[in-house]
């Protein structure tokens, strides 16, 4: 994670408008290999219009001031370890807008609910049933999975949103030293843009605590 948020630290010191996805991306992959890293699993990084939906991979587009980065990284680290987080950014030249701001605050308070959620010994099932509702104006581009486990790779559980969860047929509880990472991505069915955070934890007897030191709080404009 120390190489990932280095990464992070890099990437938002190099964005600017004029760029390409692939060219803010690039300093992503070049951060992690030169730090011995092995590779990225995919290229999850757009702009502006592109980040609504989700699921899009980087490409030739040019970011604009004002617009909307969104990243996840993805990253099978040093050690073959896996740092998995996200996390959105106003391209600098112009400060956020209100629909951004909010967004912005709706996807941090999902991360956070969730993430305060996480205890050893807590059910799949009563996690999901208990989760941050989601509203409804997002919910057709809601992401799959609320938490999922991380090792080597996306790992077992998948816990997904709250009545997908009990369809899928599973249960299992959440234990202390599990590894996971706590999604969130907000984006209206009729949206422009759309935010995606997401926070890999530590499950300790007492809560869960973050790996990543790159902060959600008041991270949305870059100075």
């Amino acid at each position: 994670m120390d190489v990932c948020d280095l990464g992070i630290e890099r990437l938002r010191g190099t964005l600017r408008p004029g760029l390409t996805e692939n060219q803010i991306w690039s300093v992503l992959q070049d951060t992690n290999i030169a730090h011995d890293g092995e590779f990225i699993d995919c290229r999850l990084l757009t702009s502006g219009p592109r980040t609504n939906p989700w699921f899009q991979e980087s490409s030739n587009r040019v970011v604009h001031a004002g617009e909307l980065l969104a990243f996840d990284t993805d990253m099978i680290g040093p050690m073959g370890a896996l740092a998995d987080i996200s996390r959105s950014y106003v391209v600098p030249g112009r400060r956020s807008s209100a629909e951004q701001r909010e967004l912005y605050a709706l996807a941090q308070e999902q991360v956070a609910f969730n993430t305060a959620l996480l205890r050893p010994g807590l059910g799949f099932h009563e996690f999901a049933d208990r989760s941050w509702p989601v509203p409804a104006r997002f919910y057709g581009n809601r992401y799959m999975t609320l938490v999922h486990g991380v090792g080597l790779c996306d790992e077992w559980p998948a816990i997904l949103n709250d009545g997908d969860q009990r369809a899928s047929g599973y249960d299992g509880t959440f234990a202390e030293n599990m590894i996971v990472s706590v999604e969130s991505y907000l984006g209206a069915d009729d949206g422009r843009e759309g935010i995606k955070l997401e926070q890999q934890v530590l499950i300790t007897a007492t809560g869960a605590v973050p790996f990543s030191r790159i902060p959600l709080a008041g991270a949305l404009d870059i100075e």
